[in-house]
């Protein structure tokens, strides 16, 4: 039997291609968790992205509630901070823990998220804060820089092909300002 892995996911166009890739070794569970993004509208088409393409190709998928209150109380004070700043950082914090909560309170033996496969996001930084938040609450974390070994690339081409919603900010009203 696989090890069950709760996969946090940020959109379709990060998790598509590397739940497919992860399938192979881990039984997984796409979480969608992301009370950063801003507004409701921009988080329903996410989500809903996400749903029907693992909902299509028989993978779970688990929503928590969204609780955009949550993140902004996270980050109070911090909107001037600079993208990839203290703000994201706490952001990055509030999602991974929710995401170790979740995993071990359903017996999952392992967590991990997408967020990594960005090259807007740093790695070493999620990473640390996976293995601080494993160790913390008792699970594994799968630490991995997912955009090595041309992942970012192969994910966006299955993206592509696929035909997923790509956003172009990352998610929060402050984020939305400085649209890539």
């Amino acid at each position: 039997m696989k090890p069950r892995l709760l996969l946090h996911t940020c959109c379709a166009p990060c998790s598509g291609y590397l739940v497919s890739a992860l399938a192979d070794n881990f039984e997984v569970t796409v979480y969608y968790n992301n009370p950063n993004i801003y507004p409701l509208e921009e988080y329903q088409a996410r989500q809903k992205e996400v749903k029907d393409f693992f909902t299509k190709i028989g993978v779970e998928f688990v929503e928590a509630e969204y609780d955009h209150q949550q993140w902004q109380e996270v980050t109070k004070g911090l909107a001037n901070e600079p993208e990839g700043g203290k703000r994201c950082v706490l952001c990055y914090h509030l999602r991974l823990k929710n995401s170790a909560h979740y995993a071990k309170n359903r017996n999952y033996d392992f967590f991990a998220s997408t967020m990594s496969i960005s090259p807007h996001k740093n790695s070493q930084i999620l990473n640390n804060l996976g293995r601080a938040l494993a160790k913390k609450i008792g699970i594994e974390f799968l630490a991995e820089d997912w955009k090595k070994k041309d992942r970012f690339k192969k994910a966006m081409e299955f993206s592509r092909a696929q035909g997923f919603y790509r956003q172009n900010y990352c998610g929060c009203e402050f984020s939305v300002l400085n649209k890539v």
